[in-house]
């Protein structure tokens, strides 16, 4: 008898308590990976270290002047328009941080089962492309349209359904200027490289990463609501399985910390020097724009307000901000947590959801600051 797509795509589940990351998680975490902390400084991302989540295969485009994007559904002309007809258009290049949904699923207990990220799926980036409003004032949309479908070329299995990526975005989101939607063809000043999207995708600023749908191929305006695998069974914020859940949307605020000092290679620990240590991260949030962030060198127990980065006309990007510790000898953990302008700020502890979406709890890095006396050559201090 013949396999069926449920015999090799498994149902979503919850970790057991005791359950460490699998084999199948493993995968995952080797084909997808995020920014390493330490690259927090730059202010644009490179894009080797910018994070990739991938759902199914990176497509193969070894021509991209073949490539076709087309435009339909409820139009009055629909387009069918090659990379060169793209930037035949108005370009616009606009700076822009994207962080996956999944952002931080690891750490929540119990763990949703699925890529195992800790707080490094972010990356921030200079997209050059056309506004999708452009683009869908050339076709002329039909006042019936509700859901903007757009379809990537990435195929696979998920849950049993054998799929095309496909998120949609509501018509006021598509042609607003609010965010400004772009169909993007370059990153910082290059092609698209194939692992974010070449030679076409979709950068919806504000957003998490689920609706930047990359290799994309086709734009179709839809008289209902859609409802395809990515848009209502995955991506929602669900407590029990049957639930219909919120949708995933806006980026919550958040704050990382490039981590201080230096690191021991398999836990991560941090180690300094007393004295005066200058701190540094990012902060972001798609929400509204962030007007505080707030350091901890007591695991929370106390804050302090950290110095803002001026505000440099990128809405969309994260801002850096600073503050200078003085340590003194023994373990410490700092944390940074971010308030926005609506009044979000990071919560202590993550409110879980069975897919382990949107988690913005505050960022904790533990520290030893060890004097420069009790570092002996076998342990690599000078």
């Amino acid at each position: 008898m013949g396999r069926r797509l449920d015999d090799v795509s498994a149902p979503a589940r919850l970790a057991g308590p005791e359950e460490g990351i699998g084999p199948d998680e493993l995968a995952l975490a080797a084909r997808n990976h995020g920014l390493p902390l330490e690259a927090l400084r730059h202010d644009i991302t490179p894009p080797g270290l910018h994070y990739v989540l991938t759902h199914y295969d990176i497509p193969y485009v070894p021509d991209a002047t073949r490539w076709r994007l087309t435009v339909d559904g409820l139009v009055r002309r629909p387009l069918r328009l090659t990379p060169a007809d793209l930037r035949a258009f108005p370009a616009v290049t606009t700076r822009v941080t994207l962080e996956c949904a999944g952002n931080g699923r690891a750490l929540l207990a119990p763990r949703p089962v699925s890529q195992p990220w800790l707080v490094e799926a972010v990356g921030t980036a200079e997209w050059t492309g056309v506004p999708l409003r452009l683009l869908l004032a050339e076709a002329g949309v039909d006042p019936a349209a509700v859901d903007v479908v757009f379809t990537g070329a990435d195929h696979g299995v998920e849950r049993g359904i054998e799929q095309d990526y496909q998120r949609a975005l509501p018509v006021g989101v598509a042609l607003g200027d609010d965010p400004e939607v772009l169909v993007a063809y370059g990153m910082n000043g290059a092609p698209l490289p194939p692992q974010h999207g070449h030679p076409i995708r979709l950068v919806v600023p504000g957003w998490y990463g689920m609706a930047q749908v990359k290799w994309l191929r086709e734009i179709t305006m839809s008289a209902r609501p859609f409802t395809g695998f990515q848009q209502a069974v995955a991506y929602r914020l669900r407590q029990r399985p049957g639930d219909e859940g919120e949708p995933v949307t806006r980026i919550a605020p958040r704050a990382l910390l490039v981590p201080p000092g230096f690191p021991d290679f398999m836990s991560r620990t941090r180690v300094v020097r007393p004295g005066p240590v200058p701190l540094e991260g990012r902060a972001w949030s798609g929400q509204a724009p962030v007007t505080a962030v707030e350091i901890s060198t007591d695991g929370g127990a106390n804050w302090h307000p950290a110095g803002l980065a001026p505000a440099d006309g990128h809405r969309w990007a994260w801002r850096r901000w600073h503050w200078t510790w003085t340590a003194t000898s023994g373990p410490h953990v700092l944390a940074a947590r971010a308030t926005d302008a609506d009044g979000h700020t990071q919560p202590a502890d993550q409110h879980w959801n069975r897919g382990g979406f949107a988690n913005n709890a505050i960022h904790r890095v533990r520290v030893v600051c060890v004097p420069a006396d009790d570092a002996g050559e076998g342990n690599g201090c000078r």
